[in-house]
């Protein structure tokens, strides 16, 4: 059974706090961050609302994705999520 790799990156709000992951169910992965199921960085910050994603067909594409994003400056970063999202809305809402 071929599974699908997401890359994400939430926000707390437009220009605010970033967070970036990567799950293989971004529906539920991103409902975690809005329920706060799991007390960490997201929540500790109200980072909930999915602003980018890029679906991937192997988990080591998506791990390499992720870390490669995570060592970008925040502007690279930003310039990612508008590029694709320039309004910053929640893409959550797509699914």
């Amino acid at each position: 059974m071929d599974k699908t790799y997401f890359v994400y990156i939430i926000a707390s709000k437009r220009n605010g706090t970033l967070y970036v992951g990567m799950t293989n169910n971004l529906e539920r992965r991103i409902h975690e961050h809005k329920e706060q199921i799991n007390k960490s960085f997201s929540s500790k910050y109200n980072i909930s609302r999915l602003v980018w994603y890029e679906e991937f067909d192997t988990s080591i594409s998506a791990i390499e994705k992720e870390k490669q994003i995570k060592t970008w400056q925040r502007q690279w970063k930003i310039n990612l999520i508008e590029k694709e999202n320039p309004n910053w809305k929640d893409l959550y809402y797509l699914f």
